[in-house]
């Protein structure tokens, strides 16, 4: 079979060709357009979260030969986690080549962070299928790039480290609520604060509430940074 030119403008900008294109057409197919005779992407997304597991584990381990399994594991998390999936797709465009039902264009899906981060995923297992394992290696360790020199800065949750700040001095953990709400129902976005017991506070706005919490609680580490050191 021969794909379309926008798949075909996809896999330039993924860098692999696939020799069996119908793997990349169903990577890229939600399960709200599929058929008897057209399969979507959830198995696929299945064995993508394993290959690029594999393949994490294995650069963390070579980038950082005495780590701790301790200090490994939320580097790792880090990795492969939704968000970071989404923000490849977002980079490569994935969202704009997606297959998808009526309901879900309507509702913005190519835009959704679940969406987006299982089509990853999803695309993963297709060149894993297609290529071999170096191939799905070449993919994701191109993509992901700078990600994983700088994980260990990025690692920790910051909701989470927020919390230890506060309670190391004695305060109860910080509070966030909900300040505004913007947009159609399909896609709002929020804005989140934060703040502490002893009155410091920040805000952020995103598309999701926990992605708005997160950017609250780093904006405000942020500010507290003097503080900390």
């Amino acid at each position: 079979m021969k794909l379309s030119a926008d798949l075909q403008a996809f896999e330039a900008r993924i860098g692999h060709t696939f020799q069996r294109p119908e793997l990349l057409l169903r990577a890229v197919t939600h399960s709200s357009v599929s058929s008897p005779t057209r399969k979507d992407n959830q198995r696929l997304e299945f064995l993508g979260d394993r290959v690029l597991g594999l393949v994490m584990a294995q650069a963390l381990l070579s980038k950082d030969k005495g780590a701790s399994e301790g200090q490994l594991a939320p580097r790792f998390n880090a990795l492969v986690r939704k968000e970071t999936c989404a923000d490849v797709a977002r980079q490569i465009g994935l969202g704009e080549v997606l297959k998808l039902g009526r309901s879900e264009m309507v509702s913005g899906g190519r835009r959704k962070q679940a969406l987006l981060g299982d089509a990853m995923e999803a695309v993963i297992a297709a060149v894993y299928l297609d290529g071999g394992l170096e191939a799905a290696r070449d993919l994701i360790l191109t993509h992901w790039g700078k990600r994983v020199d700088k994980v260990e800065t990025d690692a920790r949750d910051a909701k989470t480290s927020l919390q230890e700040w506060a309670q190391a001095r004695g305060q109860q953990p910080p509070t966030y609520s909900e300040v505004a709400r913007s947009g159609p129902d399909h896609a709002p976005v929020f804005t989140i604060a934060v703040t502490l017991e002893s009155g410091e506070s920040a805000q952020a706005t995103a598309g999701a509430k926990r992605q708005a919490e997160q950017s609250a609680a780093k904006a405000l580490l942020a500010r507290l940074a003097p503080e900390k050191d």
